[in-house]
């Protein structure tokens, strides 16, 4: 497992924080230092026709082994870090055999990882714990998917005892600003399906997401000296304030969980003149996605209609942009690529956790872009801040997942069985 350990650790240390404010692809020239280390490593290893592209995607191929038909799948990660937290500089501390106390992360400033607050560390008592040092993210999010591809690529080039068909893995920048599937070549890529290696705890499998809108909310005023404002002064960022009051109660993530989807106000700036809200909108049913995207518009104009006299025009302007949907849609009529990836776990006796992710990932666009993908674990927890930790368990775990779906998917008959099976219901 050290050899796992010291190729995560080789990617972490590379600074690859992603800008939502740049305009190119990758969004930060410094992701392609792990790109093109990337590059060689897969080669070295032994893969075929490894490819970058101008936009830092990579693709490799590793060749059928067998001489039946096999569908070709493909295994994808991503090699960007979120801006959310620091990504710079990143030191990882290794905590072995975790005892199920605190980890104290940075003495000096009194950072500690507890067991008291996050209480999933507990289930990883015995392992291998691979924290920060409290001062930057750690990078599991996704450079453990990355680890867990090249690691199992690498395994079944070693073991040609081991059957498969042709895989195809594909890694790709900006995935935590939400471009990671935008300039991604599904037909190059040429796999039948694929799996993104960029969940969380061991044993999560998903195929359902939010669909997901995000809306930017401009709301005018008129600027009047406050001693002569009688009748006069329309402060914007009151009617802001009473726009976000008319939002559902009780809908917003900390009171949300499951399939609740929810509003999310994460930005307001404004003076009197003029304010800009901007806020998200989640909900995994279609139906109630449409209703939320809907009740933006109505709230405005019962506002826009409020203040019609007295501004002249509209005083409320929205804009809502889809951002992605539900990749259930596009999965459930190839349900089988998700059984395949349970039994793996199984065969591995690690147990399935299936549920819907209250997010997205690339695989969500790319199911829409005709490349079903579903989510399989990587392991981490907390990411996107100081307390992100990873079992080195787990990134073992997650490697032999990919072996195995990789020997099943090979399996003569195994697709007969799920049409089969398919026809009877």
């Amino acid at each position: 497992m050290q050899h796992i350990i010291d190729r995560f650790i080789s990617y972490v240390t590379i600074d690859t924080e992603s800008d939502p404010n740049s305009t190119t692809t990758p969004s930060t020239e410094k992701q392609w230092n792990l790109a093109n280390k990337l590059v060689e490593e897969l080669k070295a290893i032994g893969l075929q026709d490894v490819t970058i592209d101008d936009k830092a995607y990579i693709m490799a191929t590793l060749p059928s082994n067998v001489d039946h038909e096999v569908p070709v799948i493909g295994f994808i990660s991503h090699f960007d870090t979120s801006p959310d937290f620091s990504g710079a500089n990143v030191k990882p501390q290794i905590v072995e055999n975790y005892d199920g106390k605190d980890i104290v992360l940075n003495a000096e400033k009194n950072i500690v990882l507890s067991p008291n607050y996050f209480k999933d560390l507990l289930q990883y008592k015995g392992q291998t714990i691979i924290t920060t040092d409290g001062t930057t993210l750690l990078g599991a999010d996704d450079k453990a998917g990355i680890t867990e591809i090249v690691s199992a690529m690498e395994y079944l080039i070693q073991h040609p005892e081991i059957k498969h068909g042709k895989i195809r893995i594909g890694f790709t920048p900006d995935e935590e600003i939400g471009r990671g599937a935008h300039h991604f070549d599904v037909e190059k890529f040429g796999a039948q399906w694929a799996y993104t290696m960029d969940g969380s705890q061991i044993g999560e499998l998903e195929y359902e997401n939010f669909n997901a809108a995000g809306a930017k909310i401009t709301f005018k005023g008129k600027s009047v000296h406050p001693g002569y404002a009688k009748g006069k002064m329309i402060n914007s960022m009151l009617i802001a304030n009473e726009f976000i009051n008319e939002l559902p109660k009780g809908e917003t993530p900390q009171e949300t969980k499951g399939y609740e989807g929810f509003f999310h106000v994460h930005h307001i700036k404004g003076n009197i003149e003029e304010t800009v809200l901007e806020l998200i909108i989640r909900d995994h049913n279609k139906i109630k996605f449409e209703k939320r995207k809907d009740l933006i518009g109505k709230i405005a104009k019962k506002i826009n209609k409020k203040f019609a006299k007295q501004f002249g025009e509209d005083i409320v302007i929205t804009e809502v942009k889809d951002q992605y949907y539900n990749m259930k849609e596009k999965v459930l009529p190839v349900k089988h690529i998700v059984d395949i990836a349970e039994k793996a776990m199984r065969e591995l006796n690690i147990k399935p956790i299936i549920k819907p992710i209250r997010g997205g990932t690339d695989g969500s666009q790319l199911s829409y872009m005709g490349l079903p993908c579903p989510n399989i674990f990587a392991g981490g927890h907390n990411f996107h801040g100081k307390y992100e930790y990873v079992p080195a368990e787990s990134i073992q775990k997650a490697t032999d997942v990919i072996v195995k779906i990789a020997e099943l998917t090979a399996v003569q008959g195994i697709f007969d069985a799920n049409e089969n099976s398919k026809k009877k219901k």
